[in-house]
């Protein structure tokens, strides 16, 4: 007993001693000793534990590497709602966010005390401001329970995340013990040194393998690795920079909160300034603009959040963000590279899309070798020659786009660009369909492969067809797909339902559980919800929003044609005998579906091609689940209403949700047949088209009073 008591207390003294050590050399970038000793004292505490397994305890600094690789990633609901931040690009977007917060304040009773500038009558708040730099990395929600790190997540889409408690714990930054012991979520950004990424990529280099783009991937790419030991080994380093929830009540400032994440532990980045006005904001991002490549890490821009934590609770958050808060950006980079050639690429719907082949350039850390050029019109308009030197940006540093052609540069070997006339990939004609686009009677730029067996056009039909927002068959990406589709395994989408094991197997990529795995999830697959259904068959003009609106009008167009049989459409078996006698006309009674989708829903549906594709699906066992639309009142029963813009005061699909409640339609385009066009901020084409055609036009307030009348949102709205 006495031996193990010493042993219980050698082990405390190396847990604190080790911690000690950790923080000072992954927090505070200041080692106090060698590596050698730090692993000399790893190993004996290691070899306490081992001999005294009794004494082992999940916060102990041997326990960050151990974990067991998953079989998968276990989704986790968040305990508080992960935001995203609006953007701001100019110093005049961030004034206006700030005359925004300001009149919000004004009207609210909790606020400071305004005061009056000099001549005027308007009174104004002395807002102070935390300008953090924003870091480019991966943000993770960390969950403390009585000190001892709980649960590390994902953001996910906000709501749900992804458990990587095993992966985070790697990470040598983030603390498994607080220095408090108490409850406490935190929300920071995981990320990896730029010359750690030099090195893993000379590594792969060596080994033929292609490099990794940029840090911020591989971090994302290294926390999702099932396998803990693997993400231990990319070396990650973490900043943390929020506080959701706290057991002992928030700071009452921004920059309190910073200090007290510091004191429990926490990685905090030190490059963070009180801005007493908006002009020590735009002088504090200046200041970062020039630099921001020189450090280990990505920045993209900074985060001004409002100081005072009573303030922030009074702005509260839109649909999708804090109102105390905006990231300013700053402009995406922009670089030079030549076009080595222009090739087209055939989509699901048989257009043909030019893309620029790029001498490889890097461009906002990631390495460019492709950019879309949209269309024919789009090279005229810039002009566009193989071998010319252009510029590139990243459109919202994400998207590659040609925003200039340096034509001084040129020396007259430049090519121009024909469209083919024949299809690239299965020979077939090409048309330029002319589609009339306004009262002029614009022509459409797109061309079309006319061969509807197009390899190219099957390829693309299946893959959209198993997408997320289709069947969502996981483990059925764009490669195998394709794989399939050149061993003769399958032609089109209804084939996929016959694949089996056997099949598979012999296939390069393919071992027993992996084909295993895949039939699993076909024979998942097999039941799923119509609008799904619908949007899976890849008709032209019918999106998600169109086959929403279709299944929630099954009823009634069931009812009102005397050819459906039995008034009623119940199963994938009705939709072969019934769907074949619906006309465009009878299309056209939904309220919402426009010539163009009624058109090629029944071009589609009358083709019996297509029909023995469904006759098959339904031999192979596919079912179809009719949702029961909820209807708490029919007040807007047969109102047709189009969102555009960014709402404020809710998500858009909550908005679409309760217009669905009140018995209307929502549409993605604008008609004669609209009868609201809902307008956001930052409204587009749809706001034009609906004052050109007297659509009635509702700003989102006067929309949210009318739903407020109909008793369908809470107080707070």
């Amino acid at each position: 007993m006495k031996r193990k008591f010493e042993a219980k207390q050698r082990i405390e003294k190396l847990r604190r001693e080790i911690d000690k050590f950790r923080y000072e050399y992954h927090v505070l970038d200041k080692p106090e000793i060698s590596d050698e000793v730090y692993d000399s004292l790893m190993r004996e505490l290691r070899g306490l534990e081992e001999k005294y397994p009794e004494l082992k305890s999940p916060d102990s600094p041997s326990q960050r590497i151990g974990g067991k690789p998953l079989a998968k990633f276990e989704k986790v609901r968040h305990a508080h709602r992960q935001w995203s931040l609006d953007d701001a690009f100019s110093f005049a977007e961030l004034k206006a966010w700030e005359e925004k917060i300001s009149r919000i304040l004004y009207k609210s009773s909790a606020f400071l005390p305004p005061t009056l500038h000099r001549g005027s009558s308007k009174p104004s708040f002395k807002l102070e401001y935390c300008a953090e730099i924003k870091i480019d990395g991966l943000k993770v929600i960390l969950t403390y329970k009585k000190g001892i790190l709980a649960q590390a997540a994902t953001r996910g889409d906000g709501i749900i995340g992804e458990n990587v408690t095993e992966q985070i714990k790697t990470i040598q930054s983030i603390p498994l013990r607080l220095n408090k012991k108490m409850d406490a979520t935190v929300v920071g950004e995981v990320w990896m040194k730029k010359s750690d990424l030099e090195k893993i990529n000379k590594e792969r280099e060596y080994e033929n393998l292609p490099p990794f783009a940029n840090s911020r991937n591989v971090a994302a790419g290294s926390i999702r690795q099932l396998n803990p030991k693997i993400t231990a080994k990319r070396k990650l380093s973490s900043y943390i920079y929020d506080i959701d929830g706290i057991e002992e009540g928030f700071p009452e400032t921004q920059m309190e909160e910073l200090d007290l994440l510091k004191k429990l532990g926490f990685k905090v980045n030190e490059h963070h300034k009180l801005c007493k006005n908006l002009e020590e904001v735009e002088k504090f991002f200046r200041s970062w603009e020039g630099r921001r490549n020189k450090q280990e890490y990505g920045i993209d821009g900074v985060v001004v959040k409002v100081n005072r934590k009573k303030l922030q609770d009074t702005l509260g958050y839109t649909g999708k963000s804090p109102r105390w808060a905006v990231a300013y950006k700053f402009i995406p980079e922009k670089v030079t590279t030549v076009v080595e050639d222009i090739k087209v690429q055939v989509g699901r719907t048989g257009a043909l899309t030019p893309v620029a082949h790029l001498q490889p350039v890097q461009v906002a850390g990631s390495t460019v070798s492709r950019a879309t050029l949209h269309n024919e019109d789009e090279i005229k308009r810039f002009d566009i020659r193989v071998g010319d030197t252009i510029v590139i940006h990243k459109a919202g540093d994400v998207i590659p786009e040609v925003i200039e052609v340096l034509k001084n540069l040129r020396t007259g070997k430049e090519r121009k660009f024909h469209m083919p006339t024949r299809c690239p990939i299965c020979g077939g004609g090409v048309r330029r369909e002319t589609i009339k686009t306004g009262k002029k009677g614009e022509e459409s730029a797109a061309h079309y492969c006319q061969n509807k067996k197009c390899f190219a056009v099957e390829k693309e039909n299946i893959i959209h067809f198993v997408s997320r927002k289709g069947f969502d068959i996981e483990g059925l990406g764009e490669k195998i797909v394709e794989q399939l589709m050149s061993e003769g395994l399958i032609s089109n989408f209804a084939d996929i339902f016959e694949l089996e094991v056997g099949d598979l197997e012999p296939l390069e990529r393919f071992a027993e559980k992996s084909a295993d795995n895949l039939v699993k999830s076909i024979e998942k697959a097999k039941k799923i919800e119509f609008p799904k259904f619908l949007f899976a068959l890849g008709i032209r003009h019918v999106g998600e929003e169109t086959a929403v609106l279709i299944s929630h009008n099954m009823e009634h167009l069931a009812h009102n044609m005397e050819h459906i049989t039995h008034n009623k459409i119940k199963n994938l078996e009705d939709i072969i005998k019934n769907f074949p006698k619906i006309s465009i006309d009878d299309w056209l009674k939904i309220k919402g579906i426009g010539e163009k989708s009624a058109k090629s829903l029944a071009e589609w549906f009358n083709n019996k091609e297509n029909i023995e594709l469904l006759k098959k699906m339904l031999k192979h066992g596919v079912k179809i689940i009719f949702p029961v639309l909820r209807v708490t009142s029919y007040e807007l029963r047969d109102k047709s209403f189009v969102l555009t813009g960014e709402l404020e005061t809710m998500a858009r699909d909550e908005a679409k949700e309760k217009i669905r409640e009140l018995g209307g339609d929502i549409s993605s385009s604008v008609s004669k047949n609209t009868d609201y066009v809902v307008v956001g901020k930052n409204p587009g084409s749809k706001y034009d088209k609906a004052r050109e055609l007297g659509v009635k036009i509702l700003s989102e307030k006067e929309f949210f009073d009318m739903l407020k009348k109909m008793s369908i949102f809470p107080d707070k709205f």
